[in-house]
């Protein structure tokens, strides 16, 4: 990495550590440093939601995963951060944390075929760093953020069984209720009760956070028909959800919508978050 202020929750660049596939962010739904892995290199992705801040991003799936490049640049990462002045160089003093492992790129990361070879290459990396096992302090996490569209893939949910085992989790995109507020934010057409069973296919292989993002368009907050859907959704499978990871327009979007969308205030989103509360769920809340 090249000299660069601290990093910021406001700054997620994929490029700041000059590697192809491994870049630091601090994440404020982390809670401090997270190792994100970008599959998605060509910026294609099976969805397109308004708030995303991947630019030239483009409907498809990842190039093939160079496995041997990959390899190398998270265990030189991993030497970096836990072993070097990476810390002090690029992070603020609070969050010199490293608080997880994040396949969170620029497009959907289980759409690339090579993600349970990826998963057993992960396994022995943080075997050989001593990052896992429950006799560590403070046991790294390995996070799948997903948009959940794949959810239904026998495949894809024998790897979730797997990430499970290697302290993981996932964040499982909701964003809307109803099949016209999908549409709007994530355009895709897919109905919410089959997103639903995807949901509930996660969290029967794996710890479960469903994440959302609030944010006004056109001035205007989600509407309440479409809160009140989502929230009955969410109603529907609280009893084996994690919590919910409410959070804000904090990075500016690289899509056409841009322009239309805004940051809620704080109170809206606590407002929304009292209200899922209600259900009995967990939420955490971040600007």
């Amino acid at each position: 990495m090249s000299d660069q202020p601290y990093l910021t929750v406001e700054d997620h660049n994929r490029d700041v550590s000059g590697m192809r596939y491994v870049y630091p962010v601090v994440s404020r739904r982390a809670g401090g440093v997270s190792i994100g892995i970008n599959l998605n290199v060509n910026n294609a992705c099976n969805w397109r939601c308004v708030y995303c801040q991947v630019p030239d991003l483009k409907r498809g799936s990842p190039t093939p995963i160079d496995m041997t490049l990959l390899e190398q640049e998270l265990r030189r990462f991993l030497d970096y951060a836990l072993h070097g002045d990476f810390m002090t160089r690029y992070v603020a003093e609070g969050d010199r944390q490293l608080q997880d492992i994040a396949f969170s790129g620029n497009g959907e990361p289980t759409s690339a075929k090579e993600f349970p070879d990826i998963l057993i290459m992960l396994e022995k990396i943080l075997l050989d760093f001593n990052l896992l096992g429950k006799a560590q302090a403070h046991p790294i996490k390995v996070r799948l953020i997903s948009n959940g569209s794949l959810m239904d893939k026998a495949s894809v949910l024998a790897s979730l069984k797997h990430l499970a085992r290697l302290n993981g989790e996932v964040w499982f995109k909701l964003d809307g209720g109803t099949q016209a507020g999908i549409a709007r934010i994530n355009d895709v057409n897919i109905k919410p009760e089959a997103h639903l069973q995807r949901l509930r296919n996660c969290v029967a292989v794996c710890p479960t956070f469903v994440q959302t993002c609030l944010f006004a368009m056109d001035g205007e907050p989600p509407s309440e028909e479409d809160t009140e859907a989502y929230l009955g959704l969410l109603d529907k499978v609280k009893s084996d959800l994690q919590g919910v990871h409410l959070y804000g327009y904090a990075r500016p979007s690289y899509q056409v919508e841009a322009p239309r969308i805004s940051r809620l205030p704080h109170e809206k989103l606590e407002a929304m978050a009292e209200r899922i509360r209600a259900l009995g769920l967990i939420v955490h809340v971040s600007d």
